[in-house]
């Protein structure tokens, strides 16, 4: 009785699954078909002189990816035959894989396995039918478009040959490869300069879903093929040119133009050498200031756009800039115009873009990196130390209804009010950001009294007297002590930009946290001048301009 009931039980079961089974495949595809049972792994299939793929057996093996494809990982290979894939473009294949690998390179990054093996293979099966009008992603994250007959431009000669780990197909002829730009710069002996800076940074973040499990050993898995997602701090700062899924123009200049870039830029980031990590910044800082600022977004330049303006990815909003006050850094007004900095580019398409390769780099430094250096007065982090003035200072807001609302720098400043009426009054503050090797013109903007208070009395509407110096870090971390100099006089009632000086700055403090140069103010009254001279300092801001 117990037999019967189990015959019974299985004949249920096995009826029931396979009503199951021709649910599913029509509720996937009313037209899907299944070419043949292959019997074998993909491997296996591949490397059956009667597939007609030998050569291309030869490559996978030579490569490791034998073992790939005997895995328990499923994939869908589309196998070139021999009938296009000779034996001198296997033998070729080979040759390369093996000196790269001699020199060191990791497989994900061998060129033959990135631009060839994985340039054929998708992760997962997927069968085609007369309904199929897809987009595969391969191993190697191209995309290609799939239909009944065609992956990309290919023609499909065998379909939907079942294996134990996957699908085959085969191909009229290998799949080009089409470089991302990332990929491209490492293609082009005139441009790979760029790219082994971009690689410089890669890291590999090991990909547990995308990579083939082999037997446990000690408790631990052992990956027969282990698959790394490339990650890349670069990118995700000025633009992810390495990625698939967006599109980007990069302005690119050649080797020589390159090494002459990094030799004038690299004296502008030149850090005590006291900095931890001084060498490594020297090092970063020099190429960003290079590249920075020539890498575009397409989701924010359109054709019509790039015709007047070329925004950077770099570049602030509107909205930011006018709340910030700052000048259009990274935009760069009729970039295909003669002078431009597209004029007379090459133009070279890949698959996420363009590059635009150039002898002649025309972004300019004054346009990007070497900016103007601007610091609020109302911003106290800032003020490194007051003398003789009363303690806090005090912050005045320009009201809307002021004759001055909008003159003064985000419409507040400070007022530094002296201990005693005779007593000179000295303010710090410290100034970040600076790049080394080129001059500054320092301004201190002044406010009149009225911006706070139009009905304050004529003691307090005398101009100021004052003295100034720039204190600096020089290249063994030491701050020197100039002398207070410079005696400036200031126009009343006005907002009175005031040059103090001219400076070259010695080191680079761009990145840094602690500021490496001090700006100081003293009002500058005899007992004999009050009368005629406030001591009473109202600042706006302080601006380092380059001087180009």
């Amino acid at each position: 009785m117990n037999v019967k009931i189990n015959i019974r039980w299985t004949k249920l079961v096995s009826i029931v699954y396979c009503s199951l089974l021709i649910c599913v495949s029509s509720c996937r595809d009313d037209h899907y078909e299944v070419e043949t049972m292959a019997g074998g792994t993909l491997w296996q299939t591949i490397a059956d002189p009667q597939t007609g793929t030998t050569q291309f057996a030869r490559v996978l093996e030579a490569c490791g990816y034998d073992k790939v494809l005997a895995g328990s990982q499923t994939y869908t290979v589309f196998a070139p035959t021999d009938d296009s894939f000779t034996v001198r473009e296997a033998d070729s294949l080979i040759a390369l894989f093996n000196a790269e690998k001699a020199a060191g390179r990791r497989t994900d990054d061998n060129a033959a396995v990135r631009q060839f093996i994985q340039n054929h293979i998708a992760l997962y099966k997927y069968p085609v039918s007369t309904l199929t009008r897809d987009t595969l992603t391969m191993m190697n994250n191209k995309y290609y478009q799939f239909t009944v007959d065609r992956l990309a431009d290919r023609r499909l000669t065998s379909v939907n040959k079942l294996c134990a780990n996957g699908l085959l197909f085969t191909v009229d002829r290998p799949l080009d490869y089409f470089p991302n730009i990332f990929e491209y710069l490492g293609m082009d002996s005139e441009t790979d300069s760029v790219y082994q800076f971009f690689n410089h940074y890669n890291v590999y973040e090991f990909n547990e879903a995308k990579s083939v499990p082999g037997d446990i050993i000690d408790g631990q898995t052992v990956y027969l093929d282990s698959v790394s997602d490339l990650t890349n701090r670069v990118f995700s700062l000025i633009g992810l040119i390495n990625s698939e899924d967006s599109t980007y123009w990069m302005l690119c200049p050649t080797n020589a133009e390159w090494n002459r870039l990094v030799d004038e830029y690299q004296a502008y980031f030149n850090y005590p050498n006291n900095v931890a990590k001084r060498d490594s910044l020297v090092y970063s800082n020099t190429r960003l200031a290079i590249v920075g600022g020539g890498i575009f977004s397409r989701s924010s330049n359109s054709e019509e756009a790039l015709r007047d303006s070329a925004v950077s990815t770099q570049a602030q909003s509107a909205l930011v800039r006018s709340l910030l006050e700052t000048e259009p850094y990274y935009i760069y007004q009729k970039p295909y115009a003669p002078g431009g900095i597209f004029d007379g580019a090459d133009d070279i398409l890949c698959s996420n873009g363009h590059v635009l390769k150039t002898g002649r780099f025309g972004i300019s430094k004054y346009d990007t990196f070497m900016q103007t250096v601007k610091v609020e007065a109302e911003n106290l982090q800032y003020q490194d130390h007051l003398d003789e003035a009363i303690d806090p200072v005090t912050i005045h807001q320009v009201t809307s209804n002021n004759p001055f609302y909008g003159k003064v720098s985000g419409n507040s400043f400070i007022e530094v009010k002296p201990v005693t009426p005779t007593s000179n009054v000295i303010i710090s503050y410290d100034i970040h950001g600076l790049l080394s090797g080129i001059k500054y013109d320092v301004f201190a903007v002044f406010v009149p009294s009225t911006a706070a208070d139009t009905l304050s009395v004529d003691e307090a509407r005398k101009p100021c007297r004052i003295v100034s110096r720039v204190r600096q870090t020089d290249q063994n971390g030491v701050l020197s002590e100039p002398p207070l100099r410079n005696a400036k006089t200031t126009t009343a009632q006005v907002v009175d930009t005031v040059k103090l000086s001219t400076v070259t700055i010695s080191t680079c403090s761009y990145g840094l946290n602690d500021a490496l140069v001090k700006l100081d103010l003293r009002s500058n009254v005899q007992e004999t001048q009050v009368s005629t001279y406030s001591t009473t300092l109202r600042l706006d801001c302080f601006i380092f301009k380059p001087v180009e």
